[in-house]
């Protein structure tokens, strides 16, 4: 691949680039893939639960399925016997990561896993689609970026509203950016009420074919119970950040997305309403949360998991407001460009120009990672990007942790006279799995 570019440059070098980005081979049928299965690109998938599973699968649409690793080796096995019967099964990343005829790899652990592996993945040469949120601490996100610029290779970030899901996303990001809501005064940003409560959870023998201590890895050591791992582990803040990055890395990705600040990110930070659970032994992130963001341009920005919790997104301006999430777009704005044929195309030719220099094919979040590393484009959830809006969800959890509001400073990536709050910025690492830094 060619050296990595700034956004800016793909954008102005996409047209020389349009032409034989029209039909690239793995995005045709499953008929004509089979056909030129020599040509299709080797993939590895690490992480093989429910969603690394699915990640897993939507890839095979595009490259071969050659290794599969999981720390619970029945995962990996049931993966290679369901879907990927020529994949061999590994334990260790490491050793896929070894393997030189895989040229990419998904990445579907658990959130504290994330960064590591996907060091490793880029030091290795190989492009990395990793599933959302990026990072387990600020300082990751600044860590994997350096290593993306670092490598040259492509890394795709798993936020599939902004690949999938165009014609609602994109909309809504056209829409606000055209000035046609006015300024923008306020975003609520509604997460589900999904997050479980509960324990204290009794320790449990570890399960045959799991390795609870690799499975634990930078974390703190603790006696294995059901309830810290497999779809619960979001609900520990050692291994993830609650419904705060769980839906946040979404729904916060699209209003940076929307005000037009995916290299930045807010002034200050207020998660003084939001109160921790106090069982001891349990789940340890917040079910119920509200916390206010100042943006650039006095824009209010609530992160917020409360009743009725219709999740989505909710911009409000002078001139009016629109509401999104995965099932709708809804407001007057909306109804106007259905009711005004030219209104509504020149709003849709603004989305196309969202995703202009990233996809000939909109509509395909892992067919865009492909494209991307394929033909030297930018993929549409770029690490930098995704680094910046999983931050606010990060600094959020440190407001609410520290009980007090905070100020940031968004070109340092600092906080503002506040040393308690910057060593929150990453956490303590356990041997052996500390994370590799970045030379």
């Amino acid at each position: 691949m060619q050296q990595h570019l700034t956004r800016r440059q793909f954008v102005q070098t996409s047209a020389g680039l349009a032409a034989l980005a029209a039909n690239p081979y793995w995005l045709t049928s499953r008929a004509r893939a089979d056909e030129a299965k020599n040509e299709r690109p080797l993939v590895g998938a690490i992480g093989l639960g429910g969603q690394g599973t699915g990640d897993a699968r939507r890839a095979a649409e595009f490259g071969d399925i050659v290794a599969v690793c999981d720390v619970q080796r029945q995962h990996a096995e049931r993966a290679r016997d369901q879907h990927f019967n020529k994949a061999e099964v590994y334990e260790d990343y490491r050793k896929l990561l070894d393997r030189k005829d895989v040229e990419a790899v998904t990445i579907g652990t658990p959130d504290h896993w994330h960064t590591e592996i996907a060091l490793a993945a880029l030091d290795a040469g190989k492009h990395v689609y990793c599933e959302k949120p990026l990072t387990l601490t600020v300082d990751e996100g600044k860590q994997l970026v350096a290593a993306v610029k670092k490598s040259g290779k492509v890394m795709q970030v798993g936020t599939q509203q902004r690949g999938d899901q165009f014609d609602l996303f994109g909309r809504a990001v056209a829409t606000v950016r055209s000035g046609q809501l006015g300024k923008i005064q306020k975003v609520t940003v509604q997460l589900p009420l999904s997050t479980e409560e509960g324990g204290p959870f009794m320790a449990q023998p570890v399960p045959n074919g799991m390795n609870w201590d690799f499975w634990l890895g930078q974390a703190p050591q603790v006696d294995y119970c059901p309830e810290r791992c497999h779809s619960r582990f979001r609900w520990w803040y050692e291994y993830s950040g609650g419904i705060c990055t769980d839906w946040g890395a979404h729904h916060m990705d699209i209003t940076h997305w929307a005000l037009n600040v995916e290299n930045s990110g807010p002034m200050t930070i207020d998660g003084t309403k939001t109160k921790l659970p106090e069982i001891a032994g349990g789940f340890n992130t917040p079910k119920l949360v509200t916390v206010d963001y100042l943006y650039p341009g006095d824009i209010h920005v609530q992160l917020i998991a409360q009743p009725p919790g219709d999740e989505g997104v909710l911009f409000e301006g002078e001139k009016g407001r629109i509401f999104v999430n995965r099932g709708r777009i809804t407001g007057k704005p909306i109804e106007e460009q259905d009711a005004d044929a030219k209104l509504k195309e020149s709003i849709m030719a603004d989305v196309e120009k969202l995703y202009k220099g990233n996809t000939a094919k909109m509509g395909n979040h892992m067919g865009n990672f492909f494209e991307a590393w394929k033909f030297g484009k930018w993929p549409i959830s770029d690490v930098e990007s995704q680094h910046r809006s999983v931050s606010a969800c990060h600094l959020a959890n440190i407001s609410i942790r520290l009980k007090r509001k905070l100020t940031w400073d968004a070109a340092a990536e600092t906080f503002v006279g506040d040393s308690q709050a910057d060593a929150m910025l990453k956490r303590a690492q356990r041997d052996p799995y500390k994370i590799r830094s970045v030379g």
